[in-house]
């Protein structure tokens, strides 16, 4: 399997963690003190970087590391849309579209050479 494959791969999963590490608790945690949350979140948390490690390890063998920001930041923007409509039930956003754009400028200029 490709590196960036591997790479994206493991970043996807281990932002699936970050993002209910980050925000869960907004709607799980709500009624009780922030402390609980933030316990919780960290135990969410020590997954997700269990997973981020390795992936960035993984990619810095072959991706230079603006690559691999980039790269976490559209995993980060692909997983947390979804996170946001389905578990949080917001509302899709034009910003949504607007963010992703910028994201593949972002990506093109990193990756073009």
């Amino acid at each position: 399997m490709p590196v960036i494959v591997q790479t994206a791969l493991l970043l996807a999963c281990s932002n699936i963690f970050m993002t209910f590490a980050w925000y869960a608790h907004l709607k799980d945690f709500s009624a009780k003190p922030w402390y609980v949350a933030a316990i919780v979140s960290w135990g969410i948390a020590l997954f997700e970087y269990l997973i981020q490690v390795p992936a960035n390890r993984i990619g810095y063998t072959q991706l230079s590391l603006s690559q691999l920001k980039i790269l976490q930041e559209v995993v980060t923007l692909s997983v947390f849309v979804p996170f946001a409509m389905f578990y949080m039930k917001q509302s899709v956003r034009l910003d949504y579209l607007w963010a992703a754009l910028c994201l593949l400028g972002a990506v093109y200029f990193v990756f073009r050479s």
